[in-house]
């Protein structure tokens, strides 16, 4: 009898969200159109705005970690983005910005009207970061996070009328709550917290000379970018220039 294949996926999609919001339910939150109220879930650390710098649309790969920005570590993107930047003509300046690491930030998010779907990750920008900071500095909410005595945010997002891009705008709810409705419920939640670090994927460096030689097209170690240093840079970008 042949495997049934839609229930081994199902089974695999269960396996990988275990300990990660519960069930095959997705662990992340991306904010509708319109208004839904979160609230910011407290973790372990105390740094529930979580930093990480990812490598998106390198070839057909999914974001992954740049060793450089998180870690310190030799990275053979962040060294080949930094060669573009250094020729700095307009194909070259294109191609870097294009590869390099972006910025973004991560913080462990409940949804209410949607507790069912447990503790989930919400991935934002710069200025969504500093709006958070300032509530957290601000002496009228403090932690807006606290189990007890913390506060909902009420999110607004979407795109104004002449706008390129949707805009979030968050706003504290006028009276502070508790996480969850007992002791049990919270602890549950805060022992769901999905691996915001674990959810990317952490590549070696050869790992990412791959990745990175197979984007550029290149064959062969010859007139590749696995070199760094030397020659092998004005190869690739005489390559490109080509």
């Amino acid at each position: 009898m042949a495997l049934d294949m839609k229930k081994m996926k199902a089974k695999y999609s269960a396996l990988q969200n275990r300990g990660r919001g519960g069930g095959n339910k997705s662990m992340w939150f991306r904010p509708q159109d319109g208004e839904q109220v979160i609230r910011i879930v407290p973790t372990a650390d105390g740094d529930p705005f979580k930093e990480f710098w990812l490598h998106y649309g390198v070839g057909k790969n999914p974001a992954f970690l740049s060793l450089k920005r998180n870690y310190g570590q030799d990275d053979p993107i962040d060294n080949f983005v930094r060669a573009l930047y250094n020729e700095g003509d307009e194909e070259s300046i294109k191609m870097a910005k294009s590869i390099s690491a972006k910025q973004r930030f991560f913080s462990p998010v409940l949804v209410r009207g949607e507790e069912d779907k447990g503790v989930r990750i919400w991935g934002y920008g710069k200025q969504v970061y500093e709006q958070l900071l300032n509530l957290v500095l601000n002496p009228e909410y403090g932690d807006i996070t606290d189990v007890d005595t913390g506060t909902d945010l009420t999110l607004q997002y979407g795109k104004p009328a002449g706008a390129q891009f949707p805009q979030t705008n968050l706003t504290p709810r006028r009276k502070s709550s508790g996480l969850a409705n007992t002791a049990e419920e919270t602890t549950e939640l805060l022992e769901s917290i999905p691996d915001i670090e674990g959810s990317f994927d952490k590549k070696t460096f050869d790992e990412m000379q791959t990745i990175l030689d197979n984007f550029m097209n290149v064959e062969d170690d010859s007139t590749g970018t696995s070199q760094y240093g030397g020659n092998a840079i004005d190869d690739a970008l005489s390559d490109l220039d080509g």
